[in-house]
């Protein structure tokens, strides 16, 4: 029996590019659409805010001379086309979805609007949530914790490419410890990179867990969903 009834994956663009980090690696699409849908057919109401690094990074276009702001706006709309890409694949392999931008752009995702995303979900349909808040200077884990306090998310699932939260960079540093549970407050005091501090802070405040784990791992999705040992958990207490 599953652990959590409403869930949030986060995704970040990185994941998206594969190997080379960078486009969309269409076979690794599919293998995540397949996970996703395994984990859809537990009766799970299922949110997906979805990353665009492998596109483009508003921080790092920032550093090349391109204004912040614009760059985070270019950021966003890189996420609108990772969120496309993958509700074609989620569509493909029979999973119905719906993306949902904080920008509007009509003719090809419907606005965000909470009370649509809720009824998507109790639909069955999965529901992916793209363009960030809409604002420059947030992050998509920001994005993440305030759509889960929105649409009343029991746990944020955020899939990266290591096993968990560490004391330190754990591809840089061999030692580096890895935590099986930690509170979203020594994450903020021990500024551990799990999600930014506005995000840490929302998910603390709402009470909100989040479990970071390896997506590149077959089955992990599904097993954190069950409640079964998956990286870390980071929590309140």
């Amino acid at each position: 029996m599953a652990k959590y009834k409403r869930i949030l994956l986060k995704l970040s663009g990185e994941v998206f590019g594969g190997k080379q980090k960078h486009g969309i690696d269409l076979a690794l699409l599919r293998l995540f659409a397949a996970e996703i849908k395994s984990v859809k057919q537990l009766g799970i109401d299922i949110a997906i805010v979805v990353g665009g690094g492998n596109i483009f990074r508003g921080v790092a276009g920032a550093v090349k001379g391109i204004d912040r702001a614009t760059g985070d706006y270019m950021g966003m709309l890189a996420t609108v086309i990772n969120s496309l890409a993958l509700q074609d694949a989620l569509e493909q392999s029979g999973v119905p979805s719906r993306v949902q931008t904080a920008i509007e752009m009509r003719s090809i995702a419907e606005p965000f609007i909470r009370r649509r995303a809720l009824r998507h979900m109790e639909k069955g349909r999965i529901v992916i949530l793209a363009a960030g808040t809409g604002n420059p200077f947030f992050s998509t884990d920001t994005t993440a914790a305030l759509r889960a306090a929105e649409l009343n998310i029991n746990v944020i699932l955020k899939a990266t490419k290591v096993g968990g939260v560490y004391d330190k960079d754990p591809l840089l540093y061999p030692d580096a410890k890895k935590f099986n549970k930690i509170s979203h407050m020594k994450v903020i005091q021990r500024r551990l990179k799990v999600m930014d501090f506005t995000a840490a802070s929302l998910c603390m405040d709402n009470k909100i867990p989040i479990i970071v784990f390896d997506l590149t791992k077959t089955g992990n999705i599904k097993k954190a969903v069950l409640g079964k040992n998956v990286g870390t958990i980071v929590d309140g207490e």
